[in-house]
């Protein structure tokens, strides 16, 4: 075994101490693993983003706690019917579609029943 200086991942500067040691500090250990998960960090942050506009625009339209609105109107404030973070199958085969607690029942001719989930 040589006694070669180790060098840091992420900065390239020699390491002292340990001979397993991968960064000379923990400012560099941190940053080499944002580096390493930027772009599934990125996907998350923007997935996030989404749910939580869905969400605010859910609370905005829903001043009862259940109404009835368009389609046309949750487009119209940016919804993204493509994200969700639930599912919810009733007995009776209704389908409600949920971020967070904030939920949507689709009804007929592009109508919508908002509801909060009373459940969680």
């Amino acid at each position: 075994m040589t006694n070669q200086p180790q060098t840091c991942l992420h900065c390239g500067n020699d390491i002292k101490g340990r001979l397993d040691k991968k960064y000379c500090d923990d400012v560099c250990r941190n940053a080499w693993h944002n580096t390493q998960n930027k772009e599934s960090a990125a996907l998350i942050r923007g997935t996030n983003t989404i749910l939580k506009k869905n969400r605010k625009i859910l609370i905005d339209l829903n001043i009862t706690g259940k109404q009835k609105v368009r389609k046309e109107d949750l487009l119209k404030k940016g919804f993204d019917f493509s994200f969700l973070t639930k599912i919810y199958k009733t007995q009776k085969g209704s389908t409600y579609y949920f971020c967070y607690e904030q939920g949507y029942l689709p009804l007929e001719n592009d109508w919508y029943m908002l509801v909060v989930d009373q459940r969680t």
